[in-house]
């Protein structure tokens, strides 16, 4: 499928999604909502890719929502908008949501700026990785507008509510070191991108399986009931144990395949027992 401002290589199991309007900081017009929403759909459908790397070309994440460009047609601003039922997400909204409804980790490589629409997709990541320099802000204050692109899912697990307030009344640009400080993002690292690569070749070595079962069941019990949370812990693992793909995490993991010593040895021998 061709595509103007989305770009998506597969490798090795990794889908690195790419926000490409470099000339605009990767600002965010009707056809990049589009875009971003049909690769969404797609990988969703991907049975290959077990994680996503998204980021933004030539050293800048994206700085928001082109206002410019989706004001000027009142067509596309319904576009974005529009949807059925009030519960619905409309497109403004899935571009962010949607990461969180993949079954498959989505990690944020976050460079340059990463402002209200920007930093609302980057919350629908489930690991948020900055470099050193990165600016970011939930920036829609600054003009007259409330954040609606559901990056408040992620926002009310990550901060407090009085922090939430804060961050989204004063518009305030934090630095790298600040939104770690604040938990909008997961780590700082001076290549963000080596790191994310580091991580997806942790994660893609375990279960396809367990990782969709983890991710959903934290998403839907973070916030949930105890008894929800146990009641679905308790399916999650059923489901688990009658799949194939455990057999071949718990064989690829197995200390006798890869020659590691028996953990309780190892820390019985490091202290000195």
């Amino acid at each position: 499928m061709s595509r103007e401002f989305v770009k998506i290589v597969r490798e090795q199991g990794v889908a690195y999604v790419t926000l490409t309007r470099p000339d605009k900081y990767n600002a965010i017009n009707y056809q990049m909502f589009k875009e971003i929403d049909g690769v969404i759909s797609e990988l969703k459908k991907d049975r290959t890719v077990k994680l996503v790397i998204l980021s933004g070309a030539e050293g800048n994440f994206s700085s928001g929502l082109d206002v410019k460009s989706v004001m000027n047609s009142p067509l596309q601003a319904v576009g974005l908008l529009f949807k059925w039922l009030p519960g619905n997400a409309n497109l403004a909204q899935r571009v962010s949501c949607g990461w969180r409804a993949l079954p498959i980790p989505v990690i944020a490589v976050i460079e340059g700026c990463c402002f209200g629409g920007g930093m609302q997709i980057a919350l629908g990541a489930d690991i948020r990785l900055v470099s050193p320099e990165a600016k970011l802000s939930i920036m829609e204050a600054k003009w007259g507008l409330v954040p609606d692109m559901a990056g408040l899912i992620s926002l009310r697990e990550l901060v407090g509510k009085d922090r939430a307030m804060l961050l989204t009344m004063t518009a305030k640009v934090l630095s790298a070191q600040e939104s770690l400080e604040v938990g909008l993002v997961t780590e700082v690292a001076q290549s963000p991108m080596a790191r994310a690569k580091e991580l997806a070749e942790e994660i893609i070595c375990t279960s396809p399986d367990a990782n969709a079962a983890i991710k959903m069941s934290i998403n839907k019990s973070w916030t949930a009931s105890v008894r929800r949370l146990l009641s679905r812990e308790s399916i999650s693992q059923i489901r688990l144990l009658m799949g194939k793909n455990r057999v071949i995490a718990a064989k690829r993991n197995s200390q006798d395949a890869k020659g590691v010593e028996p953990k309780s040895e190892y820390l019985i021998r490091q202290s000195g027992w």
